[in-house]
């Protein structure tokens, strides 16, 4: 007996056996049941869903000698000749190959022969939006008002070329991408079919490649099944194909997750050594970085997921924000957009490796400020402490007043001198300081605008008993101008501070410099600075 590939061995032959298109099983049965059988039927949708099927389905169903019936018993004359495509009654068209006007005069010249042997005479017309203008509009009046014997099946993958003066004149369903776990199901029956042995994950791989198309997923399986033998599995699937497993990601991954760039890289190495090929290694990141993100925002389901979730390690699942991983994903997406201009494609998946070694600092310029404005409103409410400034004491730094000096050898005792000298030491005048800029913005909360002014202070120096407050902005600078005895009132409360105050810009190149230099890290140790202390937070 002839080979036959499980696609055209699986075809269905009933309605109960179209899987994944309840909707439209449902409704055509209904329909024949009532005796509701309209003349002009339209299918759309994805390629390998059952279409064309579905059309032979509902011929046979139309011209079984037991019906109509939603249920065509398969064995008479005419089911037969249906299934094996010799009724003379159902004309099968290719709508690609049969395009031109003339094409269509000759079905407006046959629709005039009623039957032979059938109840209706039924034309499929396969791919019907290739058709020419004019085989559409030379069409328009026959599939309008047809003989009573005469039923149109058209099917497309391109329904919005249809036109829409054919359109409403057919009945519409649209044919859906089938379920993963649908389409794995049909894959194991048909393994147990043929006496093949088949793995899970080796399954789920070939539904997920399908895309919904059980056509393609039948033939991928019988690709697969031809180099796997008795036994298919995803370590034969991947050597023979050149893919990267879930495995070797999951490492590669986990070592950029602890910086390790340099071990990740060789390990990419070994992978293109392998004969993989790079832009299958962008796929296949591309994709378990999606993965990541969709199990950051709770999705459950494989089928949405496209991998295993037993595969991924929890502490992977956790190691990056959903903001990280959007930027990991957003990498890789347009890596393969770039990737085929590029000067060497392995060189551009290297550099985008060695990018993901400093995921874990990417923030965004919004996650900034909404973390600064945090940490501001931490320090007016006082939930967020500065840590005092350790106090230095001739050349040696103590700890601050109330807490304990950490144990430390004792250094060997200094001889006095023999006259000891006494010097007098002048009480030394309080001067304003850049641990008062807190206290001074809790001095202005009745005035929004002069509290983001203080805000912007970056600088804070007395020099020659004149304070120089240097802020970020001319605006700000400014605004303080027009405010200065009240800054100057409110700074001597504070500090006791009695000199004059200069207020002054910081020079653009130097703010420039650091806006390109800075991160997050950077911003909040910067703070840390500002205030002369650690955050701490309770």
């Amino acid at each position: 007996m002839a080979y036959e590939v499980t696609a055209t061995r699986k075809r269905p032959r009933t309605f109960d056996h179209l899987v994944g298109q309840e909707f439209v099983v449902s409704t055509i049965k209904h329909a024949i049941e009532q005796r509701r059988i309209a003349h002009a039927y339209l299918f759309s949708g994805p390629r390998g869903v059952g279409k064309t099927s579905a059309a032979r389905i509902l011929a046979r169903a139309l011209n079984c000698q037991e019906g109509p019936t939603p249920t065509p018993c398969g064995v008479c004359s005419n089911c037969r000749e249906i299934t094996a495509d010799r009724s003379v009654d159902v004309i099968e068209i290719d709508g690609a190959s049969n395009t031109s006007v003339n094409d269509v005069r000759q079905i407006k010249d046959e629709v005039l022969f009623p039957p032979q042997t059938s109840t209706y005479k039924i034309y499929i017309i396969d791919e019907v939006h290739m058709l020419s203008t004019n085989a559409f509009n030379a069409l328009l009046k026959t599939i309008e008002e047809p003989p009573p014997y005469v039923i149109f099946i058209f099917a497309t993958t391109e329904l919005q070329k249809v036109p829409a003066t054919i359109r409403s004149r057919c009945q519409q369903f649209h044919f859906q991408l089938i379920d993963l776990d649908l389409i794995k199901r049909c894959l194991a029956d048909a393994s147990a079919e043929m006496g093949i042995e088949a793995d899970d994950d080796a399954l789920f791989w070939i539904a997920k490649e399908s895309t919904g198309s059980m056509r393609d997923a039948y033939t991928l399986f019988d690709q697969i099944a031809s180099f796997s033998g008795d036994h298919i599995t995803m370590e034969k699937i991947s050597d023979t194909l050149g893919l990267v497993g879930i495995e070797e990601i999951v490492q590669i991954v986990s070592l950029l997750s602890e910086e390790k760039r340099e071990e990740a890289i060789e390990r990419l190495a070994s992978l293109l050594k392998a004969g993989i090929s790079v832009e299958q290694c962008i796929k296949d990141f591309t994709l378990f970085f999606r993965t990541l993100l969709f199990m950051k925002a709770g999705v459950t389901d494989e089928g949405v997921l496209g991998v295993q979730t037993s595969h991924i390690p929890l502490e992977l699942r956790n190691a990056y924000s959903a903001e990280q991983l959007e930027a990991a994903l957003d990498l890789f997406l347009r890596l393969y957009r770039d990737v085929r201009y590029s000067l060497s494609p392995r060189f551009e998946l290297e550099l985008a490796i060695s990018k993901l070694a400093t995921l874990r600092h990417i923030s965004s310029p919004s996650s900034l400020v909404a973390r600064l404005a945090e940490l501001r409103d931490g320090i007016l409410s006082g939930e967020v402490k500065l840590a005092p400034r350790p106090r230095e004491v001739q050349g040696e730094l103590l700890p601050p007043t109330g807490e304990e000096a950490p144990s430390r050898p004792m250094p060997a005792p200094r001889p006095e001198p023999e006259t000891p000298v006494v010097e007098e030491t002048k009480p030394v005048e309080r001067t304003f300081e850049r641990s008062d800029l807190p206290h001074l913005v809790a001095r202005l909360s009745d005035s929004p605008l002069l509290s983001q002014v203080v805000q912007a202070i970056v600088g804070v120096e007395t020099t020659d008993g004149a304070l120089t407050l240097t802020f970020s902005t001319p605006f700000c600078q400014g605004k303080a101008q027009d405010e200065a005895e009240r800054f100057k009132t409110l700074i001597e409360e504070i500090s006791g501070f009695r000199g004059p105050i200069r207020f002054v810009t910081r020079p653009h190149d130097e703010v420039k410099a650091e806006h390109e230099a800075g991160n997050g890290d950077q911003l909040l140790s910067t703070i840390a600075t500002l205030f002369r202390g650690e955050i701490v937070t309770h």
